[in-house]
């Protein structure tokens, strides 16, 4: 097999100047980039990331974790960091933690061993003494879809205020004038922003009350629950506004199992923008920009493998409101 010294003679520069192209870290000049990726190409060369890890080099390896793989939401972001990762030769490794700190742990202490370069982690039970014991280890680290205060890890954010308020202004705009909310778990920070945009618009109609609020878990029995909490206490609801789709596909079983139709009786909007055509009607959401936000957590993550400056520590994507047959009779 061809080594870095077959590489390194035969494009006319040094192994150390190889080393750099590989890793993508220090200078390397166009000329000579484009030498070595020309004699990598034709040698066929693939660097051993195992001799590499054991002298202290990267290993070419990131990973992913989601709280739930089962949410279609996290495979769309898995598609994303794939992706980039590839595009930067790096392997990227899922976990699945399914909200268990325990086992979220035991992936923690594996990747370690594993001596993985970076971790993109998008957990809501993620503790901050384990961000710094990953920091102490000189190990980056992306938060996705979180934000932890006071902490000097860089998170990735949806505007979730700003997409509460957007989804509850439709709702307002279509006609509605008792709109209902569907909360995911308020300890998350993006679900309680989502809460508290919601309630900036709702609390201007003499309609609203605390209790058109009901309380779920980011799945659609929990959403299905939810809904048939809140037509028991108010039957002449005529809006509501899920903080995830998939709530909002468990809100318009229930609302169709109680016999009313949805948008005619009541008009249904979720929130992330996940793939879900085959949903009848098809769900009005806010769009988070999935795939960017996957692409920008590999983008910022190489950064900090390769000890590159970064601009800001907290970075906020703009949402997108997409109306489709849920709350729009003319929708198609």
């Amino acid at each position: 097999m061809p080594t870095i010294k077959d590489v390194s003679k035969l494009a006319g520069v040094s192994v150390a100047t190889v080393s750099r192209y590989l890793n993508k870290n220090g200078y390397v000049s166009q000329q000579a980039a484009d030498a070595i990726a020309e004699v990598i190409d034709k040698l066929n060369y693939k660097p051993n990331n195992i001799a590499r890890s054991l002298a202290g080099m990267k290993t070419a390896t990131i990973a992913l974790m989601v709280p739930d793989i089962l949410n279609p939401f996290f495979p769309e972001v898995a598609r994303a960091t794939e992706d980039a990762a590839n595009a930067y030769d790096y392997t990227l490794i899922l976990c699945n933690t399914d909200n268990n700190p325990e086992k979220e742990q035991k992936y923690i202490e594996t990747l370690i061993h594993k001596q993985v370069d970076g971790i993109i982690i998008s957990s809501y039970t993620i503790k901050p003494e384990q961000l710094e014991h990953l920091q102490k280890r000189k190990i980056p680290v992306i938060l996705m879809d979180n934000h932890l205060s006071g902490s000097s890890i860089v998170s990735l954010m949806s505007n979730n205020f700003n997409g509460g308020k957007l989804a509850t202004e439709h709702l307002q705009n279509q006609g509605c004038r008792k709109i209902a909310h569907i909360c995911g778990p308020i300890h998350i920070t993006s679900s309680r922003e989502r809460t508290n945009g919601y309630e900036v618009i709702a609390k201007q109609l003499d309609s609203f009350t605390p209790s058109l609020i009901a309380y779920s878990d980011f799945t659609v029995k929990g959403g299905y629950r939810a809904m048939q909490e809140l037509i028991q206490k108010h039957p002449d609801l005529d809006g509501v506004f899920a903080s995830n789709d998939l709530m909002a596909a468990g809100a318009i079983k229930a609302l169709q199992k109680a016999n009313l139709s949805v948008p005619t009786d009541v008009k249904v909007i979720g929130f992330d923008g996940i793939q879900m055509e085959m949903m009848s009607p098809e769900i009005s959401t806010v769009a988070q920009p999935i795939y960017e936000i996957g692409k920008t957590a590999v983008d910022t993550l190489v950064k900090l493998i390769n000890g590159d400056s970064i601009e800001t520590y907290t970075q906020t994507f703009e949402v997108e409101l997409q109306v489709k047959q849920s709350t729009s009779i003319q929708s198609k």
